[in-house]
Formats: structure tokens, C-alpha cells, sequence
């Protein structure tokens, strides 16, 4: 099995750790070979993407329905392609994003994350030149 250190603030892992460490009455599960997971749901189990789409999915509806500005669509599949977009823009090392993205190819990291834009291109061009 492969493991890999995920980069976060400490503050982050800090929270994470008291997430795991004020859970009462779990008993420890392994599914395919993994273990330690931290967002359980009622029944002790790992929570699944599906879980998180239907809870953003509801959370969507609730705010559209007394809001003018209607939100779109919003999945944990969106929520990753935004994080990777955003690191990007911000001039992430390719390598570094693949990695945390788990991609097996840069192929995949640069296809579908390294979107350029004529600001990011001109900005670009003027730190390179100056």
C-alpha cells in the first residue's frame, strides 16, 4: 500500500488530530488495507463522496431557495478541481500539484488544472522581463 504525507498548516493538523482524538465509542475499522480515517459517519464508517454530494446538493437548494444569486452545482469533484485550479494560478510548482493531487502523469495535472489567461500571461511576461 502507498502512502504519501499530505503538506497542510499545523493549525489544520491540529484540528484534525482533535477531530480523531473527541470521537466516543469508535472502534477502529480497516476497509481495502486502509485505516485512521477521520470524518466517520453515525455508524462508524467513513464518509463517501456520495454523503458529501447529497450534503451540498441540500445545503444548494436551502440557499437558493432565499437568495437572489442562485449558486451552482456544487460536488467534492468541484471542490478539488477549484483547489488545483486556484494552486495553480498561483504558480504552484507543476510537480508539487501533481503530487498532491495524486495524478500519475503531469499529463493530467497540466491538462486539466494549468488553464492560462491572458492577465496570468502578461503578468507573467512582466516579473520575467523586469
Amino acid at each position: 500500500m502507498h502512502y504519501f504525507m499530505i503538506p497542510m498548516s499545523e493549525e489544520t493538523c491540529q484540528t484534525l488530530q482533535k477531530v480523531v482524538a473527541e470521537r466516543k465509542n469508535v472502534q477502529p475499522i480497516v476497509i481495502d488495507g486502509y485505516s485512521d480515517f477521520v470524518f466517520l459517519n453515525q455508524k462508524g464508517y467513513p464518509m463517501t463522496g456520495a454523503y458529501y454530494t447529497s450534503t451540498f446538493g441540500n445545503l444548494v437548494k436551502k440557499y437558493n431557495k432565499s437568495h437572489q444569486d442562485a449558486l451552482p452545482n456544487i460536488t467534492p469533484h468541484i471542490l478539488r478541481h477549484t483547489f488545483c485550479t486556484r494552486l495553480a494560478n498561483k504558480n504552484m510548482n507543476p510537480k508539487s500539484l501533481q503530487y498532491i493531487m495524486g495524478h500519475s502523469s503531469i499529463n493530467i495535472t497540466l491538462n486539466l488544472y494549468a488553464h492560462a489567461s491572458l492577465d496570468g500571461v502578461k503578468a507573467e511576461m512582466v516579473s520575467l522581463i523586469a
